[in-house]
């Protein structure tokens, strides 16, 4: 297996000698250290590691240095390993250089000049970036391999599953691979059903579910006892946050997602404004580390479980899985966020993973590769998914239907978007139909105060229109809005009074659904504010009041 690589840059030889030497202390073992004494050999470096297909880990490099700078050799070497984390190393004056290179190339981390002592000024930074790479990196081994049609709609999805669980995986198409095909013919005959998932240990699964997935890969799937103090429904940043203060504080807690940990956020190519994380962190990142907090806290995570009843049964509120299971416990947090709204136009629904998709499906960027891609919405994630793509698209063009991006978008996303050449934008702009046999091939849309009618050939389309509470397993249990938002604490009364079958005399908590013990936070909640930063704090302050009910039963 061939070694990531650390390059590392700087024109004095005794400070590249002394990086080189720091680096091989600590990380020899699992990365190769290149260095190099200018900008123009550290970009000939580059170009012979990406002919021998070997991966870069992260590039360390010295801000000022002559014919050109630290900055514009990053501009240049992330266009070839674009997703390598970038670091300067500054000396005190040059620090209004790095933390413009944070906008210019996205740089994960500056560093000041001198670095001693090792141990404490450089090796943690690197630790964590390097850690953050290795999590996203697909490793040239031969792992789990996933074999099935480009534009097979079971196919993204099985794909889709592994990437947002952080598995690295091979993707084959059997379209463009007559040896696999092979292979995978002779598991599904016909290549009837397809995709065909191969594990090291020489098993595969056909067209698998996201359950069947989730146990192969030893996800836990089913609780570890029969009652909990908090079950917790939705494993998106509320309950995240939730199963980790939870955890922390000796709850006995089981988180329960449908799908993976992150929910919508966790699709989002960057969050850039969520305190501490100048650079932005993406939603798959920020999932993986809440992940890990809340399950090193002791709470159990259930992946790909849906819950199919929720009931109170006296002081117990009681959860049914999909499978007839039932999870009982004394306190019940529903974190089930939003689903996304469906584009209801002539062809959407028969080319839905097969070239249309909801959300961001990072899984797609590589395919998307120097062809045209469409980006349907104008909010913060739609702008987000607009960046990621225009970084590997020939050409995104974003359909906006209000009249500018600054209606629903923040100014330093519309900002950023306006300097970057190969993204359009058009307003008053609708999607009438889609067009594609097997595959998105173009869209009919109108745009402009006159309606104006285009076609626009694209391989890809990318939706982002809203979305809805995901709270039906709630109805009929606890009082929720006419848009089907869940009322909570001061939102329960009406005229003044709460609802009849309040049966306490105190008033619910501030999270408190219309059943005592039922706590409801984050998007489904009536009257959240839809942040990321604002979710993690519902769910955290959703403890603070499960604890106060504990207290009474």
């Amino acid at each position: 297996m061939i070694k990531p690589v650390i390059l590392t840059v700087d024109d004095e030889p005794e400070v590249v000698n002394a990086v080189e030497r720091d680096l091989r202390k600590r990380f020899a073992a699992d990365y190769r250290i290149v260095k190099a004494t200018s900008g123009a050999q550290a970009l000939e470096a580059v170009r012979q590691l990406k002919q021998r297909n070997a991966p870069v880990a992260l590039f360390l490099v010295d801000a000022r240095m002559p014919q050109m700078s630290g900055t514009e050799f990053l501009v240049q070497a992330r266009q070839v390993y674009p997703d390598a984390r970038k670091v300067l190393l500054t000396a005190y004056a040059d620090t209004d250089v790095a933390i413009a290179g944070i906008n210019e190339v996205q740089l994960d981390h500056y560093l000041m000049k001198p670095w001693d002592p090792p141990a404490e000024r450089l090796y943690p930074v690197l630790d964590d970036l390097l850690g953050d790479w290795a999590a996203s990196f697909r490793p040239p081994f031969e792992g789990i391999r996933v074999a099935g049609s480009q534009w097979s709609p079971k196919s993204h999805d099985v794909r889709d599953f592994l990437s947002r669980n952080l598995t690295p995986y091979q993707w084959v198409d059997v379209e463009q691979d007559a040896a696999v095909r092979a292979e995978v013919e002779a598991a599904s005959p016909g290549l009837r059903q397809l995709p065909v998932v191969f594990f090291p240990d020489g098993t595969a699964l056909l067209e698998p579910s996201h359950r069947a997935l989730a146990e192969k890969l030893g996800l836990q799937t089913t609780a570890s006892h029969p009652f909990y103090d908090l079950a917790i429904v939705g494993g998106g940043p509320t309950g995240l946050a939730a199963a980790v203060y939870a955890g922390s504080e000796g709850l006995r807690t089981v988180l329960i997602e449908r799908e993976t940990t992150g929910g919508q956020a966790g699709t989002s190519a960057a969050i850039e404004n969520y305190l501490g994380f100048p650079s932005g962190i993406s939603g798959a990142d920020l999932a993986r580390r809440a992940t890990a907090q809340a399950r090193r806290f002791g709470a159990e995570i259930l992946t790909a479980r849906e819950v199919a009843k929720l009931r109170a049964d006296g002081p117990y509120r009681i959860v049914t899985l999909d499978d007839g299971t039932e999870l009982s416990c004394y306190a019940l947090l529903l974190s089930c966020g939003m689903q996304v709204r469906r584009l209801e136009v002539p062809g959407v629904e028969g080319l839905t993973g097969a070239g249309v998709f909801y959300g961001a499906a990072l899984t797609e960027a590589a395919a998307c590769r120097g062809k045209d891609v469409l980006i349907v919405g104008g909010a913060n994630s739609a702008g987000q998914a607009a960046l990621s793509f225009a970084r590997y698209a020939r050409k995104v063009t974003m359909l906006v239907r209000g009249p500018s991006l600054a209606e629903a978008m923040s100014a330093y996303l519309v900002d950023r978007i306006a300097e970057v050449p190969n993204i359009e934008v058009l307003t008053e702009a609708e999607v009438v139909e889609v067009h594609g046999t097997t595959h998105l091939e173009a869209a009919d849309v109108t745009c402009g105060p006159g309606k104006d009618a285009r076609r626009i050939e694209a391989a890809a389309m990318f939706i982002f229109i809203g979305s809805t509470p995901r709270s039906d397993v709630a109805a009929g249990l606890v009082e929720r809005d006419p848009g089907g938002f869940i009322l909570t604490g001061p939102d329960l009364r009406r005229d003044g009074k709460l609802p009849k079958a309040w049966p306490l005399e105190r008033d619910p908590f501030l999270l408190e659904t219309s059943v005592p013990g039922i706590f409801a936070a984050g998007d489904v909640r009536h009257g959240s504010s839809k942040r990321v930063a604002a979710a993690v704090g519902e769910g955290s302050a959703a403890v603070g009041l499960v604890h106060k009910y504990l207290e009474t039963v």
